[in-house]
């Protein structure tokens, strides 16, 4: 069993409210979860508002398929919209 971690950080440039950035935030968290059938959560910089941290699990036997779909989340983001993709990493935990 393999499990993948990816944790994107986020800049939500059109956002001047916690209200407005949890509402985009949830919004791209539920995409993610219904898409790819992960588990995703804000994890970080919950209280700023241009910002957000979200943090993505995945699991399979086969650490090519998990590169695979953290890739199209990565992907899925970037074409999203709604904000820009400031940093990201991923990590395989064996």
């Amino acid at each position: 069993m393999v499990i993948g971690v990816l944790t994107i950080k986020l800049y939500l440039g059109e956002i001047f409210s916690l209200k407005e950035k949890r509402h985009v935030v949830k919004s791209i968290v539920e995409r993610l979860r219904n898409k790819f059938n992960i588990s995703c959560a804000e994890t970080d910089l919950n209280d700023v508002w241009k910002n957000a941290v979200i943090t993505a699990a995945y699991v399979s036997n086969d650490s090519s398929h998990i590169d695979e779909v953290l890739s199209k989340i990565v992907n899925f983001i970037e074409n999203d919209g709604r904000c820009v993709i400031e940093d990201y990493s991923t990590e395989m935990i064996h």
